[in-house]
């Protein structure tokens, strides 16, 4: 997230690209160190100079130290979070540019670019709890069938865990190397109704923050609140999570245990929780922006024998265990209007 914040500034200070300008810089370091370098092309004018053009993190960090910080807006930080939320990748070795961030040169410049937007009043609600009264729910995408809200909490938990544990059973008979070429289902939020809050512009967080979006550009959403007397757990961090799942452990390693072990580089057993048994102490789960930036894709340990991965999650999703208010039967649709430079979500006048 803080690397699509500088690139996005300096796209703003020097909207054309130079040699010596971070993007570029970025571009190329990020390349020579994407383990799967091969399948990446570079062609055109200059492509053959780029394949031999060395750039080590060292110079990824100096042109990071000499990138003056312009003032924090709602939009920059709206972009980079929806950037590095679109890019997460749970079934993957890591790319180049996740390398390039977790290299101790460009992490020390980088912990400037963070203190400078934690400072600033408009990241102020990435740590804030569930905005119990300001919540909703998509209930459809394109030309998805929409959601009538006639399955109940209970009847979707029922087939999460239902699914959950079929998925773990056909897949005990997968290799126990994890370095053998197969994949599962990666996620480990539960398959029920999820909400976020609006943004400074009216529009709801996820229609910004899909992990693995599938370009998706008609969204259609309806209000929900908390029960009378909800009870809300707050994922604000790795211990959260961990907590969470040593209270309710489902054991998934077979599923889970090559997708993890190429994005974590961890090999052990894993657990996510149980959301059938979180349902019956909790009416929903909230994840915090800085809860997801912190944790969300890392090995999280619960145990001295198992870990977590929060994946498949959205930055503020709450994830409703038990049914949500429905605030009226009114939906509203937003649009993606993706003609200008930077695309913009503007709700559809009804006829």
């Amino acid at each position: 997230m803080l690397l699509d914040y500088v690139m996005d500034a300096d796209r703003i200070l020097r909207p054309e690209t130079h040699d010596d300008s971070i993007r570029s810089a970025v571009f190329l370091a990020s390349y020579h160190l994407d383990p799967d370098r091969d399948s990446r092309v570079l062609f055109g004018p200059g492509a053959e100079e780029a394949r031999q053009t060395v750039v080590t993190s060292d110079d990824v960090a100096r042109r990071l130290a000499q990138l003056p910080l312009p003032e924090v807006t709602e939009v920059a930080l709206r972009s980079a979070l929806a950037a590095a939320t679109d890019t997460a990748r749970y079934w993957q070795d890591p790319d180049g540019e996740d390398i390039l961030v977790a290299t101790e040169p460009v992490r020390r410049e980088l912990r400037r670019v963070a203190e400078h937007i934690a400072r600033s009043p408009h990241a102020q609600w990435w740590t804030t709890a569930l905005a119990e009264t300001d919540q909703w729910a998509i209930v459809s995408r394109d030309d998805d069938s929409p959601d009538t809200f006639e399955s109940t909490a209970a009847e979707l938990l029922s087939d999460w865990h239902e699914h959950t544990l079929a998925a773990e059973a056909r897949a005990a008979d997968r290799p126990t190397d994890p370095t053998a070429n197969w994949s599962g289902y990666w996620w480990s939020n539960p398959s029920v109704r999820c909400s976020t809050r609006t943004l400074f512009d009216g529009t709801p967080a996820e229609l910004w923050f899909v992990e693995d979006s599938m370009g998706w550009k008609r969204i259609a959403v309806r209000q929900v609140g908390a029960p009378a007397g909800a009870r809300i757990y707050e994922i604000d961090g790795a211990q959260a999570w961990a907590e969470l799942c040593r209270r309710f452990a489902l054991e998934v390693t077979a599923e889970k245990r090559h997708d993890w072990y190429r994005t974590t580089g961890r090999s052990g057993r894993w657990v996510i929780p149980n959301w059938q048994l979180v349902a019956e102490s909790y009416t929903g789960v909230h994840l915090t922006v800085m809860g997801y930036l912190a944790a969300a894709g890392t090995a999280i340990g619960v145990d001295d024998e198992t870990a977590s991965v929060i994946a498949g999650w959205a930055p503020d999703a709450t994830c409703w265990l038990t049914d949500p208010d429905r605030i009226g039967d009114e939906s509203r649709t937003w649009v993606l209007d993706d003609s200008r430079e930077h695309p913009d979500w503007v709700q559809e006048t009804q006829q």
